[in-house]
């Protein structure tokens, strides 16, 4: 069994920073793409960015986009999310994830959708007041 483990939440003022760490342990498993969904109260899960396992690809939303960067260290089994100019609107619940690959590598973007990845951590709260 794999598991998702996320680091690095906590509450920050408007403008901080923060580095989130997603480590992967249990079983071995080839991995597509990992990346991180977040979460307000009260709405629906939103993508916030994924990277290619093999390539390093990366995506990224408008709403983060040139704030956020994902990063992967593939000897570790570990990725990571730096979180500049934080916003209130931030504020939420994030996930790490991971698309597991069954065949050959995939060209193209990595995946951005909720029932593209196959492996949900428990979250970590971020909490960015104004």
């Amino acid at each position: 069994q794999v598991q998702l483990v996320e680091s690095g939440g906590g509450l920050v003022q408007a403008g901080d920073s923060l580095r989130l760490s997603c480590a992967a342990s249990g079983r071995t498993f080839d991995r597509h793409a990992m990346g991180w969904f977040r979460q307000a109260p009260g709405k629906e899960r939103e993508f916030v960015a994924a990277i290619k396992w093999i390539g390093g690809n990366t995506l990224y939303p408008d709403s983060v986009k040139g704030r956020f960067t994902i990063s992967r260290d593939n000897a570790k089994n570990m990725v990571y999310q730096q979180m500049n100019s934080l916003k209130p609107e931030d504020t939420a619940v994030y996930y790490c994830v991971a698309a597991v690959r069954t065949g050959p590598p995939r060209v193209g973007p990595p995946p951005s959708r909720v029932y593209e990845y196959d492996l949900w951590g428990q979250g970590t709260q971020v909490t960015v007041s104004s």
